[in-house]
């Protein structure tokens, strides 16, 4: 083969050129910010969603994710270099392909691929020589080469001579004022040398640094570590909490004062359970796999049991305190839920354990409704179908006397907290937002 015919040089030269045609599969919080970036870097973008009111919505550049501004949306549409469509026959336009797609739990609490595996049948029909193909999604080391690699070659192409294989993991973080898509190091792992050195070649335009490692296993375990890191620390702040809080000791100050050393302690906060995509999940997809080589994963399994808990925790606090300040049992009272998105001045409720929160109130017989300014009416969910469509309600001086209690989930900056702390009945703070404000309403129950 000369090396005009190359496909690996072939690539190469265009993506250098930046002539080559990105496909980007998933259009959420981490597919269409990377899509924006590569549209800004210079290259033409089609981004491909299975949702047809999500790619007309971004067709017509309005905004869809809270943080990405319509501003920025419509001038990547104005570039002439983006398009948005359902038609996944355009994958054979694309040199490169970007798979961002869920990799969800089953109720097992086991790995559910389906979307991996329904995108890479998607790609295996429109393959062709000389493709890049990137998985991104959080996943168990191997899924790559065990799971993407056989369906791609099972259109008669061989992954390493015709076609290229990576994987790179997201590492978006909704909301941060200081990291951004472009400016969050990337890590690429490939299928091979060549497939590795291409999927570098196509990031390098894209962020401010390119971490290379040997192979997608690695660069599969390197998410999972991330997040296992970040899910077995605020495990063990959460069970400091309960343990310090029976003896009356504010986690938060020690937190804090203990923050103070310059070496050997690293924050991590307690909250009312884990939200988001990644850390309530991604630990699991490593214990499902080390099964396999007979391995318990005991440490990472019992983080994962303590942060499941922290919802029931709490409402056992809220209970206590209506019990103890407001002479009533949580059963037919009635309990505003301040937030709704899974962390702070964002509007994603995926994993949010607010939602649970919520479910756990309704199930004991409280009365709930919520109030969130970043999330109007609450999403059709896997795991909360009945608060599917429950509306956020205004906050005022009237609505919060109105309700037996007042707990907080999430501490958005938009609330007004004065405003809460001045007329909540009973008010439990599982964010300890009221201290960050310096506001001491009396009988504040900390959970």
């Amino acid at each position: 083969m000369t090396a005009a015919a190359d496909p690996a040089a072939i690539l190469e030269a265009r993506i250098a050129a930046k002539e080559a045609r990105i496909g980007v599969i998933g259009l959420g919080y981490v597919g269409l910010p990377l899509a924006l970036v590569a549209v800004e870097a210079g290259f033409p973008v089609v981004g491909l969603d299975i949702n047809p009111r999500r790619v007309a919505e971004i067709a017509a550049g309005r905004q869809v994710i809270k943080y990405i501004p319509a501003t920025r949306m419509e001038a990547a549409l104005a570039t002439g270099r983006f398009e948005v469509t359902e038609d996944f026959a355009r994958l054979g336009d694309c040199d490169a392909i970007i798979v961002c797609v869920p990799t969800p739990l089953t109720r097992q609490r086991e790995p559910d691929l389906s979307f991996v595996v329904d995108t890479a049948r998607a790609i295996a029909r429109a393959l062709r020589p000389g493709q890049l193909v990137v998985l991104e999604s959080t996943t168990w080391p191997g899924t790559t080469v065990e799971v993407v690699k056989p369906i791609l070659e099972e259109a008669g192409l061989v992954a390493g001579r015709d076609v290229f294989l990576a994987f790179s993991p997201e590492r978006e973080d909704p909301g941060n004022a200081s990291f951004s898509t472009a400016t969050i190091p990337k890590v690429v792992g490939g299928d091979g040398e060549v497939a590795g050195a291409l999927a570098q070649a196509l990031y390098r335009p894209l962020v401010s640094r390119v971490v290379p490692v040997s192979s997608t296993q690695v660069a599969e375990a390197v998410k999972l570590t991330e997040n296992i890191f970040r899910s077995v620390n605020i495990a063990l702040v959460n069970e400091l909490k309960t343990v310090y809080g029976a003896m009356g000791i504010d986690i938060w100050e020690v937190i804090e004062a203990a923050g103070t050393k310059p070496f050997g302690f690293m924050p991590f906060y307690p909250g009312p359970g884990l939200g988001g995509h990644c850390i309530p999940i991604d630990p699991f997809y490593l214990t499902w796999k080390a099964r396999e080589f007979d391995i318990e994963t005991r440490f990472i399994e019992l983080a994962g049991q303590i942060n499941t808990r922290m919802p029931y925790h709490v409402v056992d606090r809220l209970a206590e305190a209506l019990d103890m300040q407001g002479g009533r049992g949580l059963s037919g009272a009635r309990i505003l839920v301040l937030g709704a998105a899974y962390k702070k001045n964002v509007d994603d409720v995926r994993e949010s354990p607010a939602l649970k929160l919520m479910e756990l109130i309704d199930e004991r017989g409280g009365l709930c409704e919520f109030h969130d300014p970043f999330v109007a009416a609450l999403p059709p969910t896997r795991r909360h179908q009945r608060l599917s469509g429950k509306r956020s309600i205004d906050l005022t001086a009237e609505g919060i006397a109105g309700f037996d209690a007042v707990l907080v989930a999430t501490d958005h900056d938009e609330v007004d907290y004065a405003l809460v702390a001045a007329h909540a009945r009973v008010l439990v703070d599982t964010r300890n937002v009221f201290a960050r404000f310096g506001l001491a309403p009396a009988g504040l129950v900390k959970a």
